[in-house]
């Protein structure tokens, strides 16, 4: 894994930091984004990463040494992997070669440039063919009023831009929308990846009780909030890192598994809703009734003058 950006090497471009960070990493790809008669040369950058995901290497517990991978071939044992080629398989054993030369003869107009052929509804994508999400980022102090241009009339009309892009040696359609100040590409599957056959059709019919359904609405509007995924955190990574850092000082792990809860078997599920409102709601409802409530004020009388105290007898209890 490489180390930190060192951000002081980048040129000063009038870039922010977050914008020089992604800069400074090798495009995954450089061409034109191209509309109608319109061309902006362009860069791609990897908008997700796992650089900051917990990681494992296999090594030896006796020599600590991480252990190397290398090919081997059957026949001729271990081999370099500066020798091989890649091989398409016709039928089983039966292979046909490939040379990068092969793949450079196979030049598709999407290798170099993204030619927007249509523009939809982002919302009308069926997100099961959603794969893979980059940064575009004009590429020159040029491309910039064409990028403007582009980002702005897709952000006016409210649409996305399906386009065609070549990917390591395989051409994927894409959608661009328009995200922030900038343009962000995600790589769609093709059609023979995703499943034509939905298996929901296989879930029985049932019909379903309106007033149960009302319930679940209620719960679902009391679970309203909004889409924060900074607040995703990952506790079994921070359970896992923790668990590192003690073992790296040496110390014996500890068992610290949670409880998990049983899920008990609905028998009325009409039972289970109203408990699963039940709660929620009649805390609602003292809130409600808290913030409505005024505070009650005890009336006070207009002061009036103090009744004159009466002289005390000079006589004692009792007579002289």
């Amino acid at each position: 894994r490489s180390g930190p950006m060192d951000l002081g090497r980048v040129p000063d471009r009038g870039l922010g930091n977050d914008q020089a960070r992604i800069m400074a990493k090798r495009p995954s790809w450089t061409g034109f984004l191209k509309l109608s008669l319109v061309t902006c040369p362009i860069q791609l950058f990897n908008a997700t990463t796992r650089s900051e995901s917990v990681s494992f290497h296999f090594i030896h517990p006796k020599t600590r040494n991480r252990i190397q991978m290398k090919p081997f071939d059957p026949d001729l044992g271990e081999v370099e992997r500066k020798d091989l080629v890649r091989g398409y398989e016709l039928q089983n054993g039966k292979y046909v070669t490939v040379t990068d030369d092969d793949l450079a003869q196979i030049r598709l107009k999407s290798t170099k440039t993204i030619d927007i052929e249509k523009f939809v509804d982002f919302d009308s994508i069926d997100p099961l063919y959603f794969d893979g999400a980059y940064f575009v980022m004009p590429e020159g102090p040029m491309a910039a009023e064409a990028y403007g241009v582009i980002r702005e009339a897709m952000r006016k009309e409210n649409k996305a831009a399906l386009g065609r892009l070549v990917l390591s040696y395989r051409e994927h359609v894409v959608a661009l929308v328009a995200h922030g100040k900038g343009l962000i590409l995600h790589r769609l599957h093709d059609a023979r990846e995703v499943e034509a056959k939905l298996p929901f059709d296989d879930i029985k019919s049932v019909k379903v009780d309106s007033k149960m359904v009302a319930i679940a609405s209620e719960i679902i509007e009391q679970k309203q909030g909004r889409f924060e995924p900074a607040k995703f955190k990952d506790p079994y990574e921070t359970a896992l890192v923790a668990m590192l850092k003690r073992r790296a000082k040496g110390a014996k792990p500890v068992h610290e598994a949670e409880e998990e809860e049983t899920p008990s078997n609905v028998v009325n599920l009409m039972d289970a809703l109203k408990k699963s409102l039940g709660g929620r709601r009649n805390a609602s409802r003292r809130e409600a009734t808290n913030v409505a409530e005024p505070k009650v004020i005890p009336f006070r009388k207009k002061s009036q003058p103090k009744p004159k105290t009466p002289p005390k007898s000079r006589n004692r209890a009792g007579g002289r």
